[in-house]
């Protein structure tokens, strides 16, 4: 049997690769040894799909790439390397080529859009008081606090930065869609998953951070990814 693939876990807005912990956990006590997380700059597109892609570089065999609310277009954007396998979608954006997270929330606003502001800098707050309602409302109250302090925010111009051409055009992917999401609406989930054509779609019932309070289910998504193209 082949082995398995290195998974890359590429985190979104408004957190860092901590996000990934639990689903970090689940996948070690699956057996999987090569694991990365990347911690993004949130600067940009192309500055976050130029750290993933040197991350994906440093490897020496087959790499998935799991992809979290931003992070989907994030492996959109650098998923084309040869060694990239297959790409999973987790409560994530999947734009098109010359679409934008931002033009694809356009469509379809989210529940909790009126609880993210700009600060004096350029970048985007969930409102702390209103993080644990618009996120990660199915985790509990002290989760949610750690996460409201310690989010990290995008530079509000990226989520304006257009995808320029699509790894899912040539890739393998996955799609898993929360349909209580408040940050993404799950209407827009639905669209990008089904025009995407995935090998399979899983619909969990849970907020955005499903990497957090569906951790087990992930990591058997990733899993069976993984197996897949092994």
């Amino acid at each position: 049997m082949s082995e398995k693939p290195t998974i890359i876990l590429v985190h979104g807005f408004w957190g860092g690769a901590a996000h990934w912990s639990k689903v970090i956990l689940a996948l070690s006590r699956k057996g999987f040894a090569k694991l990365n997380a990347v911690e993004l700059p949130l600067t940009s597109l192309a500055d976050d799909a130029e750290r993933t892609r040197k991350m994906v570089a440093q490897q020496s065999g087959p790499v998935l790439l799991v992809g979290h609310s931003y992070g989907g277009a994030v492996i959109t954007e650098a998923g084309n390397m040869p060694n990239v396998v297959g790409l999973v979608y987790i409560a994530a954006f999947v734009p098109d080529a010359g679409e934008s997270p931002g033009s694809i929330t356009q469509s379809n606003p989210p529940a909790a859009i009126a609880n993210v502001v700009p600060d004096s800098d350029g970048y985007l707050w969930i409102q702390q008081d209103k993080f644990h309602e618009s996120f990660c409302q199915d985790l509990t109250a002290d989760e949610g606090l750690i996460m409201a302090v310690t989010q990290k925010a995008p530079l509000a111009s990226t989520f304006g930065d257009n995808v320029t051409a699509p790894a899912w055009k040539n890739k393998p992917s996955w799609y898993q869609i929360s349909s209580e999401d408040r940050m993404i609406n799950p209407e827009n989930q639905k669209k990008m998953s089904a025009r995407i054509n995935p090998r399979k779609i899983i619909t969990l019932a849970s907020g955005h951070a499903s990497l957090a309070s569906k951790a087990d289910e992930v990591a058997a998504l990733i899993e069976e990814a993984a197996g897949d193209v092994t």
